[in-house]
C-alpha cells in the first residue's frame, strides 16, 4: 500500500506505543495498519477516506484516540438502531465487536469485524453509512478482505460503499488536514473510583438532593467558581441568584455535565464575566427575536421576567431561568437551538440535573440516553478552570 502512494513519510511520524495500545484495547491491531501508522500518522487517501490512528491534538480542533472510538461506536450503534435489520451489532469492548479505524467524506464509518477471526491481519472491512441510516435504507457493507487490500482496491479500482461506488482514488496520501499537531497519544489510566460503583448504582434509582447527586457524579476534590464573591455578582447582576444554584456551584463550581452541558463560570472577573457571557448570549436571542418575532418571543434579562442563562450545550442550546419573582421560585427554562421553545421544565435545578443523570430526562438542550448505555458511564463532570473560555 505504502509503495502504491505518491507521497513519503511524514518528517513528523508521531510515535506510537503499540504495546501499551493494545493492552489498552486488550486487542492485537492488524500489522499492516500499525505499520500505516507508524510510517504516516493520521492520514488522508485520495481526498476520499481518512484512516484515524492514536494520537492526541488540543485547541480549536480536538481530537483523542480513546474520545474518538466512544464517539464513534455510540453514534453508529445509535443511529442503527432505526435502519434495516434494526438491531445495532455488537461494537468494541464488546468481544469480537467492531472497531473502528477510519472515515470518509462521504459519512461512511470503517471497521474491523475483531470476531471474524483470531488473526487480526484477517479481519475483513464493515463499512456503515451514516445518511444510509437516517433514510432508513440499508448503511452496513460487508467487505471480504481486510483494510490493507480494501484500501489498495479503492486506489486501484474504487470500491463499492452504501449509496456510493467510488471511482479509484487518487493514488496520493496527505497528513489529514485537520490534525495539524497532533502528539503522541497516552492510553487513559484505570479511573480510581471516588465513590464505591455500588452506592453510585443505587444512587442511579434511590435518593434525592444534591447529597445523592454527589454521590452518582463525584464533584471535583477543588470547585473551580473564580476569583470574585457572590455578593459582587449579585451586585452585578441587580438581583441575586437561587439559592440550590449557589449551593449547586459551591459543591461543583463551573464545568460539563454529562459531556453535553457547560455552566458559566460564575464568579470570574475581568473581561469574561458571568453577566458578559450572558449578555453575550441574550445579545444574539434579541437578534434572532428582531428578525423572527414569533419564534424568539421570550423576554430578556434584565427586562421583567426576563430569560437569565447560566448555561450551554454542546451544540447551542441555552439553559437559564425566567426571572419572575423570587429567585427561589424562578423557573428553568431551555432555550433549544434546533427545536421549537418549549414550555418550563419541571423541578428545580438540582432534580432536573439527578434525574437526567439518571438517564430519565430527555429535553431538548438536554440530551437523553440509548437504551444500550450505561448511565454511570455519562454520569460525569469535568470542571472548568482559569483557562476554559467560560
Amino acid at each position: 500500500m505504502i509503495a502504491l502512494l505518491d507521497t513519503r513519510p511524514d518528517a513528523h511520524a508521531i510515535p506510537v506505543d503499540w504495546d501499551s495500545v493494545e493492552s489498552w484495547l486488550s486487542l492485537r491491531l492488524p500489522t499492516d495498519y500499525k505499520e500505516l501508522a507508524s510510517t504516516y500518522g493520521p492520514l488522508d487517501i485520495g481526498d476520499y477516506i481518512w484512516v484515524q490512528t492514536p494520537c492526541h491534538q488540543d485547541g480549536q480542533y480536538p481530537y483523542d484516540y480513546a474520545d474518538w472510538l466512544r464517539e464513534t461506536h455510540r453514534q453508529c450503534r445509535i443511529a442503527s438502531r432505526d435502519a434495516p435489520p434494526f438491531a445495532p451489532p455488537l461494537f468494541h469492548p464488546a468481544a469480537g465487536g467492531l472497531l473502528a479505524w477510519g472515515y470518509t467524506r462521504g459519512a461512511t464509518y470503517l471497521f474491523w469485524d475483531t470476531g471474524a477471526s483470531p488473526d487480526p491481519d484477517q479481519w475483513p472491512v464493515v463499512a456503515f453509512n451514516q445518511e444510509a441510516a437516517y433514510r432508513r435504507a440499508i448503511p452496513w457493507q460487508r467487505f471480504d478482505m481486510p483494510m490493507l487490500e480494501m484500501l489498495t482496491t479503492a486506489v486501484q479500482a474504487g470500491i463499492p460503499l452504501p449509496r456510493r461506488t467510488t471511482e479509484p482514488l487518487p493514488a496520493k496520501a496527505r497528513r489529514s488536514a485537520w490534525l495539524f499537531d497532533p502528539v503522541p497519544w497516552t492510553p487513559p489510566p484505570p479511573t480510581l473510583a471516588v465513590v464505591p460503583e455500588a452506592q453510585r448504582r443505587f444512587a442511579l434509582t434511590e435518593g434525592g438532593g444534591l447529597q445523592t447527586l454527589s454521590i452518582l457524579v463525584p464533584p471535583p476534590d477543588t470547585p473551580y467558581l473564580g476569583d470574585g464573591t457572590w455578593g459582587r455578582l449579585f451586585d452585578d447582576l441587580g438581583t441575586s441568584l437561587p439559592a440550590e444554584f449557589v449551593a449547586l456551584m459551591n459543591l461543583y463550581g463551573a464545568g460539563t455535565w454529562k459531556y453535553w452541558l457547560t455552566t458559566f463560570i460564575p464568579l470570574r472577573q475581568g473581561e469574561r464575566t458571568f453577566a458578559g457571557h450572558a449578555k453575550e448570549v441574550l445579545d444574539g436571542y434579541r437578534w434572532l427575536q428582531a428578525e423572527h418575532p414569533h419564534d424568539f418571543a421570550l423576554p430578556t434579562w434584565p427586562e421583567p421576567s426576563g430569560f437569565l442563562p447560566f448555561a450551554d450545550s454542546l451544540e447551542g442550546d441555552v439553559l437559564g431561568w425566567l426571572t419572575e419573582g423570587a429567585p427561589d421560585t424562578w423557573p428553568l427554562l431551555v432555550f433549544p437551538r434546533h427545536a421549537d421553545q418549549g414550555p418550563p421544565l419541571e423541578g428545580g435545578l438540582i432534580g432536573i440535573l439527578l434525574e437526567w443523570a439518571r438517564g430519565n430526562v430527555e429535553e431538548p438542550g438536554l440530551v437523553g440516553l440509548d437504551p444500550d448505555d450505561d448511565p454511570l458511564d455519562f454520569a460525569y463532570f469535568q470542571p472548568s478552570n482559569p483557562d476554559s473560555p467560560w
